[in-house]
């Protein structure tokens, strides 16, 4: 069993209050478990408007499905609510 572990950034430059922030966050937090069935969880910057850090984790036998899976979950960020992820770390454990 192979854990991975990825951490990414995201800006939000519509975002103009930490209500606004908490909506965006939980759109994108509910569409990825629903769509993927990962762990995601906001980890980082929870008191900035504009920027905020994501968590997942995602269990397989296989790397290389962990990877495209997480590839995937990057693409969907990108197209539906048209923000890409920086600062992306990895581990597997």
């Amino acid at each position: 069993m192979i854990v991975g572990i990825y951490t990414f950034e995201l800006y939000l430059p519509h975002s103009h209050s930490l209500k606004e922030k908490r909506k965006i966050i939980n759109m994108i937090r509910d569409r990825i478990k629903s769509r993927f069935n990962v762990s995601i969880a906001e980890v980082g910057f929870f008191d900035l408007w504009q920027r905020t850090m994501f968590g997942i984790a995602i269990i397989n036998n296989e790397k290389k499905i962990i990877d495209n899976t997480f590839s995937n979950i990057i693409d969907t960020i990108e197209e539906k609510v048209g923000i890409s992820p920086y600062n992306i770390e990895v581990r597997y454990e």
